[in-house]
């Protein structure tokens, strides 16, 4: 038995998220329906964490056990073979016996994109938020620094996965604006249930004058859900960069 690590890329805009459920299609789904295809016998996946429906991934990791003799670096195209368009396999490499996607994850970026634009494009439909005006990027800038550091994180996540805490670590949340698009960076050693979303949503708060940036501090304390931002779509949001130790970690770098 051989334990696989793969990363993979993903559209989700047709999936409902990566975990596998009993009547949505699922990332995770199609991704062990073609893994049982090519090595013709049952595979269980484990990915690296899951993702809301509609939520896209630059990078994501899979990681898989297998009595298949199919090397590696042969993975990507055989498996892309069984895969729809939406998702591929970038690469795959032999991991240790107990490595898991999950629980060996050090730390994740997540990118929310808003487009600032009263008319849509059409191109980047379920691939960015559209918003209807400008946004004040310096005042979101100085918000989202109060984000940064160990905090419970109640406030911003949205009721639905059991976790033993909400407390996270956040490493860093960078604003950047480009041609009226602002990408919206955290990473963090893990995330709450739409907490990405529901920070982002915060920020646009706080660009709308509803709340101030030194809010932030007050809202985290008081742990209430209610005095944050609203949940922004899925369509935005990518997970984009991961962090893992040893050989796996440099298939991510």
């Amino acid at each position: 038995m051989k334990n696989i690590a793969m990363k993979i890329m993903f559209d989700g805009s047709k999936y409902h998220g990566w975990q596998v459920q009993k009547t949505d299609v699922t990332v995770a789904g199609t991704v062990e329906a073609a893994l049982t295809r090519l090595f013709e016998h049952p595979v269980r996946a484990n990915g690296c964490g899951r993702t809301d429906a509609g939520v896209h991934a630059k990078t994501y990791c899979v990681s898989f056990k297998t009595t298949s003799s199919i090397p590696p670096d042969k993975l990507p195209y055989a498996l892309n073979t069984f895969l729809p368009p939406d998702i591929s396999v970038q690469s795959a490499m032999y991991a240790p016996f107990d490595f898991d996607a999950n629980l060996s994850c050090i730390k994740k970026e997540y990118t929310y994109k808003i487009i600032c634009s009263r008319i849509r494009d059409p191109f980047y439909s379920q691939k960015a938020y559209f918003y209807p005006r400008s946004l004040d990027i310096d005042k979101m800038k100085t918000a989202a620094l109060h984000f940064v550091g160990t905090h419970d994180f109640a406030a911003v996540r949205s009721v639905g996965t059991v976790t033993k805490t909400t407390v996270r670590t956040v490493y860093w949340y960078e604003i950047e604006e480009v041609g009226g698009t602002a990408l919206l960076r955290a990473c963090a050693n893990g995330f709450l249930y739409n907490m990405a979303r529901a920070m982002a949503g915060t920020l646009i708060y706080v660009s709308e004058g509803k709340l101030s940036p030194d809010d932030i501090p007050k809202l985290l304390l008081q742990k209430d859900r209610r005095l944050a931002g609203p949940t922004l779509p899925p369509d935005g949001l990518y997970l984009t960069k991961l962090w893992y130790d040893g050989e796996v970690g440099k298939m991510f770098t």
